[in-house]
């Protein structure tokens, strides 16, 4: 048995090697009695919970076991007691923070025995190491993360902290610890640049940055340049001049914390989205648009129980791992499963899918195309029986290969940074392959032509969801600092998405493309002008255009017209093209450089000068 850092106070975690036969579990048998013994049942579990307490840790369980409980221990959940709220009979509420109204009530209820003993989260290393946490570890755990920001960041409610960390426990705990204490959250991925890091501290006037001893320097690099931050915390096992160890300061911390009283409509969340042209946008959501979304909305696109587990492999810099891997399946009480998964390979997603009792997978449609790329019948999935796909559009011969293999459909997911999930393939639906579904439950999703008319079925236009009279309480509450794209993202009583698409009779919809120059590759959205604003830095370049490319396992991938500098003329184009994507991917994120590259004599242009970069991807597509 090995300690996890920093986690040596009662109720603290422990990593476990993946030793068969140290992992053991008892408490599996309490779930064979029968109804009459329900009373049992929860004095049982009460006691159980009293047990871990004093041994100082969650008691694992083989992954090879089904860990499901009995459907008679769900009839009291969160989720249930906001039916009134979800009929109309009583209003939205004025104050709410997911942290106390969710978390801690799943913790309540999993302390009366009324929650299946399945953990809220578990993760795995990959390289033999897991945790796992009930619900009330997760709250004791995030409490002393709350206490290190507050008594020892000096951080209040409304600063902003930016967290850059991979796949790791510590970005759930200081998450919910952020909501605990009302610090506004900024995800990021781990592969930002230093000048990506540069630009979010700026923008967003953070006072603290979160992240890893490999991220560390890059931030070193820029600080000096960002007034406002003022604490850099490493979680890492090392030290680094300057900066604080996460670890060390909390290892010492009291659990003793009292959730702040947010507002439903307080600042939650900020993510950076890719624009068409200037910098990334950002993003606000609310304690209302991520947390109390999902209790307000039917059980559409994630219908899961407290018994269920989610794997998610999406980054946690996107929006989807907050809503994939966090509020929506903990409104369930469901266990969210997070593999570290350092690289995407396709062996190590299907074995884990072997090993573990995951119930719903939720990948990007490039995993997908990867995963039917190996011999699926070399493996038996343990639980799995609900796959869901959103990023970008999945291919129809994907879909068909897989449920061909594995006899389980895909379920296309449709959504935005700025309102989450839109459309959605629910359980039950008939699945129309190309087709992303039908409108979430708090949406009203029309297809509109450029004066915001709604077109009939079957007729092509933008995407948009009704804004008016009345803003759907998913959607995001601004750009921040930028009420000129706030305002530009309506038109008449509709917020637009940039995308277009048509919709049938049946309220399918089906996506055609980008109204604007987006690239979505792998699930990643893409801006052209942050990767030209890369690509003119290098003195070959004197001008350049990019666009999407069609590619068969990423969907579609990033492609760079480049006007070379005579200087440069008669350089081995081979080299070059190694030289450009080697400089895209160390002055921003690696995700970003041109997998394509294609050197021309000039840009097509318009008569008042601007690139025409709809006609350069057209002809990448074999439009014209």
């Amino acid at each position: 048995m090995k300690e996890y850092p920093g986690f040596t106070s009662p109720g603290n975690l422990l990593i476990w090697e993946a030793c068969p036969n140290r992992i053991h579990s008892n408490s599996s048998a309490i779930f064979l009695y029968s109804l009459q013994h329900l009373d049992t049942l929860s004095s049982a579990m009460k006691l159980l919970f009293k047990l871990q307490s004093l041994k100082l840790l969650w008691t694992l369980k083989p992954p090879n076991r089904n860990f499901h409980g009995h459907p008679r221990l769900l009839f009291s959940d969160v989720y249930s007691q906001y039916e009134s709220i979800r009929q109309g009979k009583q209003e939205i509420p004025k104050y709410f923070n997911f942290a106390s109204d969710v978390l801690d009530k799943w913790s309540e209820i999993e302390k009366a025995g009324k929650r299946p003993s399945n953990p809220a989260f578990w993760w795995v290393s990959g390289e033999g190491e897991e945790v796992k946490w009930s619900f009330e570890q997760l709250g004791f755990l995030s409490r002393k993360v709350a206490n290190v920001l507050t008594k020892e960041c000096g951080l209040q409610k409304g600063d902003k902290l930016i967290l850059i960390l991979p796949r790791i426990p510590e970005w759930w705990l200081v998450k919910v610890a952020c909501m605990r204490a009302g610090i506004v959250i900024i995800p990021g991925t781990s592969q930002l640049s230093a000048k990506d890091i540069l630009y979010r501290l700026q923008a967003s006037k953070a006072t603290c940055i979160i992240t890893t001893d490999k991220l560390a320097p890059a931030v070193d690099s820029v600080a000096s340049q960002c007034q406002l931050l003022k604490t850099k915390l490493m979680v890492s096992k090392g030290s680094r001049e300057g900066w604080l160890n996460f670890t060390e300061l909390y290892q010492n911390q009291s659990a003793d914390h009292s959730c702040i009283k947010t507002k439903i409509q307080d600042p939650m969340i900020i993510f950076f989205t890719s624009g068409t042209t200037g910098s990334p946008k950002m993003t606000q959501h609310s304690q209302g648009s991520l947390g109390f979304r999902p209790l307000l909305s039917e059980r559409y696109w994630l219908d899961l129980t407290s018994s269920d587990m989610i794997w998610n492999t999406a980054d946690t810099g996107w929006i989807l791992t907050s809503i994939a891997s966090f509020f929506d399946p903990w409104v369930f009480g469901s266990c969210i499963f997070i593999h570290n998964l350092p690289q995407t390979d396709s062996a190590v997603i299907l074995n884990t899918l072997c090993r573990f009792p995951i119930d719903a997978l939720v990948g990007a449609p490039t995993l997908f195309r990867m995963l039917v790329q190996d011999d699926l019948s070399k493996y038996k999935f343990m639980n799995l029986k609900y796959c869901m796909s959103g990023g970008e559009p999945l291919n129809p011969e994907v879909m068909e290969q897989w449920k061909s293999q594995t006899g389980l459909d895909i379920h296309e997911v449709y959504g935005q940074t700025e309102m989450g999930i839109i459309c959605s393939v629910c359980k039950g639906m008939k699945i129309k392959p190309g087709s992303m579904g039908k409108a979430a439950p708090l949406y009203d999703v029309q297809i509109v032509d450029k004066n915001a008319n709604i077109l009939p079925p079957g007729q092509q236009g933008e995407i948009a969801i009704r804004s008016k009279p009345i803003r759907p309480l998913g959607f995001f509450s601004e750009y921040l600092d930028n009420p000129k794209k706030t305002a530009e993202s309506e038109r008449g009583d509709f917020y637009v998405t940039g995308d277009r698409g048509t919709m049938d009779e049946e309220g399918y919809f089906q996506f055609i493309g980008r109204a604007d120059d987006i690239i979505i590759s792998s699930g990643y959205r893409i801006g052209p002008f942050e990767v030209e604003s890369a690509l003119i830095e290098h003195p070959a370049v004197v001008e350049t255009a990019v666009v999407s490319s069609p590619d068969p396992l990423r969907g579609e991938v990033v492609k760079a017209f480049v006007v070379l500098s005579p200087a440069f003329s008669s350089t081995d184009l081979k080299s070059l093209t190694r030289d450009l994507q080697d400089h895209v991917k160390k002055t921003t994120a690696p995700y970003k450089y041109p997998r394509k590259v294609e050197f021309v004599k000039e840009l097509p242009k318009t008569v008042t000068g601007k690139i025409k970069r709809n006609e350069l991807r057209n002809k990448e597509w074999g439009r014209i």
